[in-house]
């Protein structure tokens, strides 16, 4: 009896304690993320849409067609997982010898992405460059002249 009394009674004066609201007192929670700022890098994260994929690896390279003949072999198994597994497994039971047609493939993918790469460049620094131009007529000094000379008409303001 005395047992069950004395943590009724602990469980109520920790309730009386407590306030009813944590979160009005100022206590955050960590997971509370609709009130969460965006940082620098998520504001300077826009990815360009025009911008070439990067190329597979030779691994990657394998998996396609691996895939394709895993599921004709095994059509029941749907797991993303399983396919990825037995891939890995496989890639690495391969000799160099059996892995030479996936990296050529990939070094022919990769110096195609090095030209779309190459071309994207290019047109980037050319747009940069547009752009650069259409700011401004004037050059930077006769900008700070105007600067100064504001300067001085506010001094002379001053002096009436």
């Amino acid at each position: 009896m005395k047992g069950a009394k004395g943590k009724g009674a602990v469980k109520d004066k920790k309730e009386a304690l407590k306030p009813v609201d944590d979160r009005r007192v100022g206590k955050r929670k960590a997971d509370d993320k609709g009130s969460k700022k965006p940082t620098k890098k998520e504001k300077a994260a826009q990815k360009d849409p025009n911008k070439p994929k990067r190329p597979p690896s030779a691994f990657f390279v394998f998996l396609e067609e691996f895939r394709k003949i895993f599921k004709q072999e095994n059509p029941h198994v749907k797991a993303v997982s399983a396919v990825g597994k037995a891939g890995g497994e496989k890639w690495k039971s391969m000799s160099n010898a059996e892995k030479a047609p996936y990296e050529a493939k990939a070094a022919k993918r990769k110096a195609e992405y090095e030209k779309l790469m190459n071309a994207y460049n290019n047109k980037q620094e050319s747009t940069a460059d547009d752009d650069e131009d259409e700011g401004s007529d004037r050059s930077k000094s006769e900008v700070n002249d105007e600067d100064e000379d504001s300067e001085e008409d506010d001094e002379d303001e001053d002096d009436d």
